[in-house]
């Protein structure tokens, strides 16, 4: 993809450093998004040692000191972004029944979940609009599908982690309202459910891969229509909302 660049938030590691690489290997310039310098630059080492363009690009998404800075940045640099991938996300507690867990938790959670994907958001739509068919994906989760986790039949329905799976339900409905506001810039937003991945996120116990995962935020990124928008995919499948 000649000129194109990406920036992910949370991509030193995991689901976000495979979306990198896969994206890097398609020719993108990867603006790799991590909070800690070290991690971050061994990341980028791993990236440039396969000829990825791949620059680390320090960015806290509950800090608007440092978004404002990686918008500067990349403004200097490349003048536009083709695409942002809202990435990076916290867990908080877990199996912890709903009247029990703590409100600091979960606002903790909504913190980087939910408001650090919006202050990314809003801080590089100017750059956004810069590019041609620019477009946005928010990594959301199947566990913020009400139909799947009010199922139960359905083993998401047996997962307790209130702040988190009622945060990726906030991130699929922000995710229509930007979709709706920028259709007449032409930028498109989607948001993908990477699904269950084995990952330090879970200790581990996901049975896809980061490959099986990142194969979805990539199709939206780099292979989808960019006339799709306000959409929630798993697998390229439109999944419930």
């Amino acid at each position: 993809m000649k000129n194109k660049n990406v920036l992910i938030t949370g991509a030193n590691k995991s689901i976000g450093f495979e979306t990198a690489r896969e994206l890097g290997l398609l020719g993108y310039k990867v603006w790799l998004g991590s909070r800690d310098h070290d991690r971050g630059q061994l990341a980028v080492n791993r990236l440039t040692k396969d000829g990825i363009d791949a620059q680390l690009i320090i960015i806290d998404v509950t800090n608007m000191l440092s978004i404002n800075e990686a918008a500067r940045r990349i403004q200097h640099e490349d003048g536009k972004l083709d695409v942002l991938i809202n990435n990076a996300g916290i867990l908080g507690s877990h199996d912890v029944a709903p009247g029990e867990q703590p409100i600091d938790d979960i606002m903790a959670v909504y913190d980087t979940n939910v408001f650090g994907l919006i202050r990314v958001t809003q801080a590089f739509i100017p750059l956004l609009k810069c590019a041609q068919n620019a477009r946005i994906i928010m990594v959301s989760s199947g566990l913020g599908s009400l139909k799947w986790v009010s199922d139960l039949n359905h083993p998401y329905s047996r997962v307790q982690a209130m702040g988190y799976t009622s945060s990726k339900s906030a991130v699929n409905a922000i995710t229509v309202a930007f979709a709706k506001g920028l259709m007449a810039e032409g930028i498109s937003v989607n948001a993908v459910d990477p699904g269950y991945t084995a990952t330090d996120f879970n200790g581990h116990t996901g049975y896809r891969t980061v490959a099986e995962a990142a194969r979805g935020i990539v199709w939206l990124a780099a292979e989808a229509n960019a006339d799709i928008t306000a959409g929630f995919y798993f697998d390229q499948n439109r999944a419930p909302w």
